[in-house]
């Protein structure tokens, strides 16, 4: 099948990639010279395990190929899939602006019977608004509309295991009302649909709201176990034994019941927000979701303030080593990652930061420069040289088992901030460590 994938950050690309493995011919659209004429060459700049390989290969297999040209794009695919960001606006709203000039581009050049999915994250009633649009843009063309149908197919990828979750989805969602459309997407996604039924067949509006709803359970999930691990703190309770306890009830498992320093990266923040104000729209009060969300901001701000007591409040001039800083491991994304927050907090009260991460130190530079007060360092060892103390923000497998009596060497004091409880609080005390984690006994 003949597949255009307009976008190629994180969805798109992965999403291209992985349709041209099984078989289909795909050319993936996008705005930006530079990144096109790098992926062009097998360059890959999304730091995503299996990703550049995957491109690579179906590069010189010829079934995979990149185009600033828009008309050679709507003119290559039968189905034409919208994966374009659609960032938050100031009021918490999705921006659909790149979603919708997908649209008018698709009106403007298409000539033969289209099927438009829409795999961005999208407020309810966008395939709605797509439809209306390319009608609209087709009508000013003054030539007969050539017959087309759009459909929601969301995408469930998570970041450091896109390629893997796109190549075996657990659900593949179809929110279109048209049988032929419906046909036609099973064919598409007949190769990762073979050891039983993925595919769930609703209507479009549904398909939307089912990816809000989903990111908007997961976070709930990741802020109430932050709320319990606060209250698990004040009571003399270990977050570590509840967790496990409530896991082990079928009924809730244990997938996002990990207490730590807040969520962030591309979706669950930005997804949250979209659907508190799609919410809003229409009247609707969300209390559950605005609750997530102040929870997620003061768990962010939570081991600023334990640093801040350990060292009564005297954290000017201080040096801090951070462990991690993208949001999560397996990425190199910093969109909303605990590690900002937590870095311009002690930038704001006068410590100094060196940091180590193993694959966002070009991001970091990228947002910070030569920010005074950063240091980035090469390896975790070095980012400990002469430091008050480590706080760890991401759990990264690197950190998971280091000497620990280099580690307390290298440490001007034996101090560590555990944002992940990656360590077990009795080795640390007994290895001479003061140990801060979250949720579990001092």
């Amino acid at each position: 099948m003949r597949v255009t994938v307009f976008g190629t950050g994180y969805v798109g690309l992965v999403q291209g990639a992985v349709l041209a493995q099984v078989g289909h011919q795909v050319l993936c659209v996008d705005v930006d010279k530079a990144k096109v004429a790098a992926l062009q060459r097998g360059c890959v700049t999304l730091h995503e395990p299996g990703l550049t390989d995957l491109v690579q290969q179906n590069l010189k297999e010829g079934r995979l190929g990149f185009t600033t040209d828009a008309a050679t794009g709507v003119r290559h695919g039968s189905v034409q899939f919208i994966a374009v960001g659609t960032p938050p606006s100031e009021d918490g709203s999705a921006d659909l602006k790149h979603v919708l000039a997908v649209a008018d581009t698709l009106a403007q050049h298409m000539e033969g019977a289209t099927t438009v999915v829409i795999k961005s994250t999208v407020p309810v009633g966008t395939a709605d608004q797509v439809r209306v649009r390319i009608q609209e843009g087709l009508a000013r063309r003054g030539r007969e509309v050539p017959p087309f149908d759009v459909a929601s197919n969301p995408e469930f990828l998570k970041e450091g295991s896109a390629v893997a979750d796109c190549l075996r989805p657990d659900r593949i969602i179809v929110g279109s009302a048209n049988p032929q459309t419906q046909s036609l997407l099973r064919e598409l996604y007949a190769p990762f649909n073979r050891n039983h039924d993925k595919v769930l067949v609703m209507d479009a509006r549904s398909a939307e709201l089912t990816k809000y709803a989903a990111n908007g359970m997961l976070a709930t999930r990741i802020s109430f176990m932050n709320e319990m691990a606060g209250l698990a703190e004040l009571l003399g309770a270990d977050i570590e034994c509840v967790r496990q306890g409530i896991g082990s009830d079928p009924r809730i498992g244990y997938q996002f019941l990990y207490p730590g320093v807040g969520y962030g990266g591309s979706c669950f923040p930005k997804d949250v927000r979209a659907l508190i104000r799609t919410a809003g729209d229409v009247g609707f009060d969300t209390g559950i979701l605005k609750a997530v969300e102040r929870r997620n901001d003061a768990q962010k701000a939570s081991l600023f303030a334990k640093i801040q007591k350990h060292f009564g409040g005297e954290v000017r001039g201080r040096v801090f080593a951070l462990w991690g800083l993208s949001f999560k491991p397996n990425t190199d994304d910093m969109r909303e990652a605990p590690s900002r927050t937590l870095m311009e907090a002690l930038w704001a009260a006068g410590a100094r930061v060196q940091a180590f991460d193993p694959a966002a130190q070009d991001e970091a530079r990228r947002l910070y420069g030569s920010r005074p007060g950063l240091v980035l360092c090469e390896t975790k060892e070095a980012a400990l040289a002469g430091a008050d103390a480590l706080v760890i923000l991401t759990e990264w497998q690197a950190f998971r088992a280091p000497d620990f009596d280099a580690l307390r060497g290298a440490l001007r004091e034996p101090v560590i901030f555990d944002g992940r409880n990656l360590y077990d609080p009795a080795r640390m005390r007994q290895g001479g460590f003061v140990y801060h984690a979250v949720g579990r006994p001092l």
